[in-house]
């Protein structure tokens, strides 16, 4: 007998008595369980809510390319700011380095200035240097060079049997390039093939 009012007792205390005995009317259990809208609001705001997650992350990911993308531009900006920065400096003694160069050749005609001319010769070679180490490069194309419009500047045409067409005859004016950019292309003379 006590076994029959202990299998009461336990039945008395189940989940589904609890349940029951809670819910004494049916408004009352309508009002503890969510309703079905209440749970579909709940879902549409959740994808709402993860929406506006991955459009921030994708508007987070593009800040940190565009950010990369402006670091990249600027390091390339700053470099070809440095690499020219000289260019202007450069330009205005070209004419300088020309006569320089006219003189050396002048004072080579004279046997009295021989020494002085070595002297020259020894300060030409350093200042090109000085200028090479900043990226300046001398074109001096010899004859027989092939006529380069790009580095070239064509004074005239002369005729000539030892050299084919379109190929340098003489070096009029030296051309400079600083760091790959044209300063002043090199002034020759070209070639029109043997005369007729």
């Amino acid at each position: 007998m006590k076994d029959k009012f202990d299998e009461k007792d336990t039945a008395a205390n189940s989940p589904e008595n609890e349940a029951a005995e809670a819910c004494a009317s049916d408004t009352e259990c309508e009002q503890a369980a969510p309703a079905a809208d209440d749970v579909s609001e709940l879902l549409a705001q959740l994808d709402k809510a993860q929406e506006q997650t991955k459009a921030a992350e994708d508007r987070a990911l593009r800040a940190v390319a565009d950010l990369d993308n402006y670091r990249r531009r600027m390091a390339r900006e700053m470099q070809e700011s440095r690499m020219l920065a000289n260019a202007a400096l450069i330009e205005d003694l070209l004419p300088a380095l020309d006569n320089f160069r006219l003189g050396m050749t002048a004072a080579a005609n004279h046997p009295e200035a021989a020494d002085v001319a070595k002297g020259f010769e020894v300060v030409a070679s350093q200042l090109q240097q000085i200028l090479a180490q900043h990226g300046l490069v001398v074109l001096e194309p010899a004859a027989g060079d092939d006529f380069d419009h790009n580095e070239h500047e064509a004074v005239s045409q002369q005729p000539s049997d030892d050299i084919a067409d379109d190929k340098v005859v003489t070096l009029v004016r030296a051309g400079y390039k600083l760091n790959e950019r044209l300063l002043r292309p090199a002034s020759v003379v070209v070639s029109s093939g043997p005369a007729a």
